[in-house]
């Protein structure tokens, strides 16, 4: 029997009904508990007075935006971890944070379950459940919308349900995106974008320009990096929070960082999803552009076959893992010597690198130009190309044979 619960509240469509239901459909006392990831004002703002006026007896608020950047965003770009080559992971490494700290405030309050506003058709679902497990093994799991007394079918059958039980809602059938934002991203799902031949309006972007609307003018900026992390912008330091926020504003006037993708969810279908990602995306080149200069041939290679095993770590909700720990173990190690600069051209859309220079560089001018140095005797190569094409000769005179 379940007394008390802590739900995961967003103040959107889903969990704003799910604090009424919960306590008509099992007597408990709710307790309603909000991350601040950075989803900004809008989201947050009266959040603790809508909690309570849809019948939360008590309503966290926790600001964990230094965290989530230093603790999850950072490690996973230092990994240069991509879900399917385009998905930056904005929602993924958001929820384990998240969850962690629900289980903490449960401990806290001697609660008896915590429950999520995740769908049984999603990936959050995995995300926050995994984590539970991982941390307190004994809390019981309240997922409403795979529960039996759950007979809400629609985000339209949603608003219904609030309107009827006078519940304060921000969306309207008007805006009936399902959308997720935090400092990194924020995604959009839903509506007419459930048809991928569906392009996406202006109207759907809110964190970026339209393409058309971008600036005629390029930008350039630089950023400053150390083992991995960045620490600065044109040559000013910044926190982490303000880093991020400052890229998002400057890669979103260029229209940086759009990204529309039909991805694998988890759970086995395929889902279309809208994602504005300007401050992540350059962050991103930018990196990598250092990496190239920075770390050997193999060390790069083996990272770029590494990261691919780590987003989808990420993606599948496998934060808390040893698996996640030891990769990063490995990237860490990696970003020793990662130290340096990458600048950038931003310009209607486009990430254009102009120039990377780190005091670990590998890159050598004279062992790259084309002329003869102490390190390398062009004449050598062949040798080198006889003994490496040996085995197509070989395979070759064999079959003639």
């Amino acid at each position: 029997m379940v007394k008390k619960v802590v739900l995961a509240y967003s103040g959107g469509l889903d969990t704003s009904i799910m604090i009424h239901w919960l306590k008509e459909n099992y007597a408990c006392e709710v307790i309603a508990y909000a991350a601040d990831v950075g989803q900004g004002l809008r989201e947050l703002d009266d959040l603790e007075q809508r909690a309570k006026a849809a019948g939360a007896s008590k309503v966290y608020v926790l600001d964990l935006r230094q965290e989530f950047v230093e603790e999850y965003i950072w490690p996973t770009l230092k990994a240069g971890a991509v879900y399917e080559s385009r998905y930056l992971l904005g929602t993924s490494f958001a929820r384990p944070v998240i969850a962690k700290h629900q289980v903490a405030i449960a401990e806290k309050e001697n609660a008896d379950a915590v429950a999520h506003g995740a769908t049984g058709k999603g990936n959050d679902q995995v995300r926050f459940e995994l984590t539970f497990m991982a941390l307190n093994p004994n809390l019981q799991i309240i997922a409403p919308w795979r529960d039996t007394k759950w007979n809400i079918n629609s985000r339209e059958e949603a608003i219904d349900y609030a309107e009827k039980h006078n519940i304060p809602l921000k969306i309207t059938k008007k805006r009936i995106y399902s959308e997720d934002a935090n400092l990194w991203h924020i995604s959009h799902e839903g509506a007419e974008l459930e048809d991928p031949w569906n392009e996406p309006t202006d109207a759907v972007y809110t964190i970026s320009s339209a393409l058309e609307k971008a600036p005629d003018k390029a930008e350039y900026i630089e950023l400053e990096f150390k083992q991995g992390v960045p620490v600065a912008l044109n040559g000013k330091k910044l926190s982490a929070v303000e880093l991020l926020q400052k890229l998002n504003e400057i890669g979103g006037k260029h229209a940086i960082g759009q990204i529309d993708i039909v991805e694998n969810r988890l759970v086995g279908m395929k889902s279309r999803g809208v994602y504005e990602t300007p401050g992540g995306s350059i962050l991103y080149t930018a990196h990598d552009n250092l990496e190239q200069l920075v770390l050997d041939k193999e060390t790069y290679h083996l990272k770029q076959q590494l990261a691919h095993k780590y987003a989808e770590l990420v993606y599948n909700g496998q934060w808390f893992t040893p698996a996640r720990e030891a990769l990063d173990a490995f990237v860490n190690k990696t970003q020793e010597n990662m130290d340096g600069t990458a600048r950038l051209k931003l310009y209607k859309g486009n990430i254009v690198p102009a120039g990377t220079k780190s005091p670990h560089s590998l890159y050598l001018e004279d062992l790259a130009s084309f002329t003869n140095s102490e390190l390398y005797d062009q004449k050598d190569a062949a040798g080198f190309i006889r003994c490496f094409g040996l085995p197509l000769k070989a395979a070759r005179l064999k079959n003639k044979h």
